[in-house]
């Protein structure tokens, strides 16, 4: 017997309404019937529900009506829509609409109510994954990098260890994997954050450039030096600097590097008077320092000081379970910034995301997003429309996803972000299955039932993945 799940019944007819709020009650739902939309919009104003179950058609406020009114006020509510064969084709639009499923009359309870618990399946975990990315979001206020894979958790966690501190940091990884957003988050969390977050590109400026862009330079000390110049370090006074692609910075750009991090001074070029300034250093790079101090590319005294906490982020290859929620969060923000209706990827163009190793990373996924939602033309977006280079693309393909390894890669998906939910949930509220289950959503029944089923320990050896 089901115990989750709240469901509005909004039937006029009174016979059909009382069977289906029975038939509900009786699988352990928690139901309420209404006989006309009006009555179900003052009830969806004054209470939360899981499900709404519609008839399409009724008088003055219709099933449409509800939907509009449903999705407005709860956008998570799921609605499923009771319809007569002749209004098939306005349900269907209905479910463009957001509506997540229709049923015919006449129907058999059993087919409601199959169609009513996948509804409720289907809105409880993305409140769970909502809960999960809030919890995140709140406890550490890093805007833009998402992912819960267990790597990228222990990066978050210890970054804002990182926050506290004032320790110079190295952040490593290959280009596109989002270095700057950790050293924003880092900033941004900071006693510094009122300071300036400063960044320049090292790779982009010529050599005779850097000295002068990072430290400054006085008047006439070289020719087209017509004024006194404020480098980079002067502005980011009180705040952070990120060194982005440390490893191109020039060898006498380097020597004053070390300079500034021993003794936290600097000279302009040209100049004859070193200044004191408060600067946080961050570096970045997407090149093996190490390697490049062998090959006596970069100073072996500055990468002992520049690599004091340092901070890997992994390859998207290398954690794939984050791309489904990396492909949500981009097609959010792509649809809004380019004024598109409702968009959604097919499983295979999700599945063929997953498989692909995006040598660009993050970078990379986000902009062939962008491209395939400009240039679609219907609401699905089909693997073909992903765009990705052909000799990878077809490598990917060529052995087509079979229908049950497609359910098998989408239910295992749903349950590590669900398993994740309530190890997360569990451990902040310190093993409380009362608290967590009201937390979530679910009966304490069901919070027992599912710890069992994936296997978590007990509090005290719940894997600590983000600290209390």
């Amino acid at each position: 017997m089901m115990e989750d799940g709240k469901i509005l019944v909004v039937e006029d007819q009174d016979a059909m309404r009382e069977s289906l709020v029975i038939a509900f009650r009786d699988e352990g739902y928690r139901v309420e019937g209404v006989s006309s939309g009006e009555e179900a919009l003052q009830k969806l104003y004054t209470s939360k529900y899981d499900l709404v179950v519609t008839d399409l058609k009724m008088k003055k406020t219709d099933g449409l009506e509800v939907l509009k009114a449903v999705k407005t006020i709860n956008p998570s509510t799921e609605v499923v829509l009771i319809t007569a064969y002749g209004t098939i084709s306005t349900a269907v639009q209905a479910i463009r609409d957001g509506a997540y499923d229709y049923v015919t009359k006449p129907f058999r309870h059993q087919e409601i109510l199959k169609v009513a618990k996948k509804a409720i399946e289907k809105k409880s975990l993305k409140d769970r994954v909502r809960y999960l990315e809030g919890e995140i979001r709140e406890r550490y206020k890093f805007e833009g990098i998402v992912g819960n894979s267990n790597s990228m958790l222990e990066i978050l966690k210890m970054t804002s260890h990182i926050s506290r501190t004032e320790s110079t940091v190295l952040i490593t990884g290959e280009s596109g994997t989002g270095k700057e957003l950790i050293a924003r988050a880092i900033h941004y969390n900071s006693p510094r954050k009122e300071g300036p977050f400063v960044v320049i590109n090292c790779g982009a400026l010529p050599e005779n450039l850097q000295e002068s862009e990072l430290f400054g330079h006085v008047k006439g000390a070289f020719t087209g030096a017509i004024r006194d110049k404020v480098g980079l370090f002067q502005q980011a006074q009180g705040g952070t600097i990120l060194l982005d692609e440390v490893g191109e910075t020039s060898p006498a750009t380097q020597v004053k590097l070390l300079r500034f991090l021993q003794d936290g001074e600097i000279r302009p070029v040209g100049g004859n008077k070193s200044m004191y300034v408060d600067v946080r250093i961050i570096a970045a790079t997407n090149e093996n320092l190490e390697k490049a101090v062998e090959l006596g590319k970069f100073r072996k005294d500055l990468f002992y000081r520049i690599n004091v906490i340092r901070i890997h982020l992994p390859a998207l290859r290398e954690r794939r379970e984050d791309i489904p929620l990396l492909v949500d969060f981009f097609l959010e923000k792509i649809l809004e910034k380019l004024k598109k209706g409702k968009r959604v990827f097919s499983k295979e163009a999700v599945y063929t995301m997953v498989n692909y190793d995006w040598p660009g990373n993050i970078r990379e996924l986000q902009n062939m997003i962008e491209r395939a939602v400009a240039l679609s033309k219907g609401e699905v977006i089909n693997v073909n429309e992903l765009l990705l280079p052909e000799e990878e693309f077809h490598a990917i393909v060529k052995q087509p996803m079979e229908e049950e390894k497609r359910k098998s890669f989408i239910v295992s998906t749903l349950a590590e972000q669900e398993k994740k939910a309530i190890i997360d949930a569990l451990n902040k509220y310190g093993g409380n299955q009362t608290k967590v289950a009201q937390i979530l959503g679910i009966s304490t029944t069901t919070l027992w039932r599912k710890i069992k089923k994936y296997r978590i320990k007990s509090q005290h050896e719940i894997s600590d993945i983000i600290e209390k």
